[in-house]
């Protein structure tokens, strides 16, 4: 409800330029002179009109959810959105002047019970509105009209007035086994979002070098990322935004023919493409006659000559083998659109740009100004010598983005240290109208470096820059370890032994990796990511393998979980019990929160949150009882069936996050 109320507010503006762009276009097809952004306007009338769409599919879906009374929750509602709509008609019915105010509800965290579970914190902000008009009324008095005007909810137990003015909400337990319940019959949901196309950019290696632990970020952020933007069903496009163009191409290029000269009718068997860039690189800063011939193949490369091409080709198709055997070691999919792919499309950019008169001359090269202000770094369109540069490739590709490929929102992940270029080029896009804010999201994922032990950026022992796949090989090495000291190689197969190590070396990385705040640099050790207490990778899969142990141990088949769940209800007496239904049910509020916010070590916590509320549960609640003997003498199955719906979540997380569970471990 929220996200709608927000959208809401762009309604009227969009529907108002929609109508002008619809004006104008009619205009120049009736005879009138074309207007030169005449197709700029049909792109944008057209995307304009399917967000009016949306919208307004969106606002009939609440409207029809129930006027006047709360919409009935559906499996795919977040509480908190819920919440928001029932307070949000609760203002509008006691103070209608303040109908627009944006709801606060916040998830209560004490850990007694009789604070609620949710709050609403919206009294003080209206009693401040009130006092502005005249009007005195005491926050808590303005909680208890509140109270008084929400709509009956299956979500809510009661409603209670705390402190200075806060509205304390209860869930009820009915609706709590209802919902689990549910998730155990159809499998975890999605929360329901307003769809988008989005393009998501990352990994991005560079074509002759190996990926290096530099890379690893990008890698493991964007993957996620898409996985979340996937399950919230958007529709997303994975691009791997390749260095695969430039200069450094031609002395590649001359230094193969010189290695190799048969490479047109025989591929060259490089085995070391970071030595040979190497030896290329040596030879370009000491051998002047190379450094001419090296130019002279970059001019042939970008005119399109077939040897040149076959050359470039070659040198590209040996890293992408390399980048291909670390993507399938870390389970990452992703489409190759390297700088290539946009050389045609940075000379229309170009066109366009100076046909906007946008472009400066400036010591001989061509420059854009992000904005009108002309303060800021510019942007160096084209080179003096007539080539273009990087920010002339990402000018052409965000262009590509929007207009062909017809995206609502581009992510971008890369380090913090690229914040001002993407800014830049934001701003730039904004202001040639290749970019529109009201219809467009652009963001910049950033992120910190990974730093060794020493607090130092990560190297190794020689000062060299780790590479990724050396990075894994020892995160394999280190996880057969740990499951030898601890006696697994003597009760797993060998196959079971293998998938439990890579289920360790991978996830701990991964982990490791998303459980910080991205923004932030962390510390990469081996020794704390194996650890098997605390917020890691290894806790988590230890306990989600446990978890799927339980019901395996009761003697019983629980594989059909909808023909259980018609003899055995959930139920939710003890206060354990309590406890981890409600953590499970925040799934939905921190899946919309990570994907607003496009952080996700907040769903790493909530794995977290969600083991250790299940241990408490686990320590407190029997599941299975025996006597002295060993022998099962009972079994709860409503306790199971809590067991199976924390395993289904934490799959869910687990997939998001890129972690394999294993069933034995």
């Amino acid at each position: 409800m929220s996200e709608l109320n927000m959208e809401l507010k762009k309604l009227r503006e969009l529907e108002l330029k929609t109508q002008g762009l619809a004006a104008r276009i009619q205009t120049a097809k009736s005879g009138e002179q074309l207007d030169v952004d005449l197709v700029q306007l049909q792109i944008e009338n057209k995307k304009l009109k399917n967000r009016l769409f949306i919208l307004k599919k969106s606002i009939a879906e609440e409207s029809n959810a129930g006027g006047g009374a709360a919409a009935k929750p559906k499996e795919s509602s977040s509480i908190t959105e819920h919440l928001e709509s029932v307070f949000g008609q609760a203002i509008a019915s006691a103070f209608p002047e303040f109908r627009d105010t944006p709801v606060i509800i916040a998830p209560v965290n004490s850990t007694s019970a009789k604070f609620g579970d949710y709050q609403c914190n919206n009294a003080m902000g209206l009693s401040k509105k009130l006092k502005e008009k005249g009007i005195n009324k005491a926050p808590r008095d303005i909680a208890t009209e509140l109270k008084g005007h929400c709509p009956a909810s299956p979500i809510i137990e009661k409603l209670e007035i705390a402190g200075a003015g806060f509205v304390n909400v209860f869930l009820s337990k009915d609706y709590a086994s209802s919902a689990l319940s549910n998730l155990l019959r159809n499998g975890v949901t999605p929360p329901e979002v307003i769809k988008k196309r989005v393009l998501v950019d990352f990994s991005s290696p560079n074509i002759a070098k190996q990926m290096h632990v530099g890379h690893l970020r990008s890698t493991i952020i964007g993957e996620s990322l898409c996985r979340l933007l996937e399950f919230l069903q958007h529709d997303v496009i994975r691009i791997n935004h390749l260095g695969d163009w430039g200069t450094q191409f031609g002395m590649l290029i001359a230094h193969l023919e010189d290695r190799f000269p048969n490479y047109l009718n025989e591929s060259p068997p490089i085995s070391d493409l970071q030595l040979f860039y190497k030896e290329s690189k040596k030879r370009f800063d000491e051998d002047e006659e190379f450094k001419k011939r090296a130019y002279s193949r970059v001019v042939s490369l970008q005119k399109g000559v077939p040897n040149s091409i076959k050359a470039w080709e070659l040198i590209c198709n040996v890293s992408r083998k390399e980048f291909q055997t670390i993507y399938e070691r870390l389970d990452i999919s992703v489409k190759e659109r390297g700088e290539s792919f946009y050389q045609s499309r940075m000379l229309s950019v170009v066109e366009y740009l100076r046909g906007k008169g946008l472009l400066e001359v400036d010591e001989g090269r061509e420059i854009m100004w992000p904005d009108d202000t002309k303060t800021g770094i510019p942007l160096t369109i084209v080179k003096s010598d007539g080539g273009f540069t990087y920010d002339t490739s990402d000018m052409a590709a965000i262009r590509h983005r929007l207009e062909e490929e017809l995206c609502d929102w581009i992510i971008y992940v890369v380090d913090s240290g690229q914040s001002t270029h993407f800014n830049t080029i934001f701003k730039a896009a904004e202001r040639s109208a290749i970019l529109n804010p009201l219809s467009h999201r652009v963001d910049h994922v950033q992120f910190g470096v990974v730093l060794g032990e020493d607090g130092k950026k990560f190297k190794t022992r020689s000062g060299d820059t780790v590479k990724l796949a050396d990075l894994l090989d020892e995160g394999m090495k280190r996880s057969l370890q740990q499951l030898e000291s601890r006696g697994r190689d003597k009760v797993l197969t060998p196959q079971e032994l293998k998938d439990a190590q890579e289920s360790l070396a991978y996830g701990c990385i991964k982990y490791s990796d998303l459980c910080h705040n991205r923004i932030s640099d962390y510390i990469f050790s081996f020794d704390k990511m194996l650890e098997d207490r605390g917020n890691t990778a290894v806790y988590l899969l230890y306990t989600y393998t446990r978890i799927c142990s339980i019901a395996r141990n009761s003697g019983e088949d629980f594989t059909n979980l909808p023909e259980i769940l018609k003899k055995t209800n959930i139920v939710l007496a003890h206060e354990k019990e309590w406890k981890l239904a409600k953590t499970l049910l925040k799934l939905h509020d921190i899946l919309i929160k990570c994907s607003k916010e496009l952080f996700l070590h907040f769903l790493c916590e909530f794995c977290f949150e969600v083991c250790t509320v299940f241990t408490e549960f686990y320590d407190s609640c029997y599941c299975i009882e025996k006597n002295k003997q060993g022998d099962i003498i009972a079994v709860n199955h409503s306790r199971i069936l809590m067991c199976e719906a924390t395993a289904a979540v934490l799959r869910q997380c687990f997939y998001i996050l890129g972690l394999k569970p294993v069933s034995k471990m």
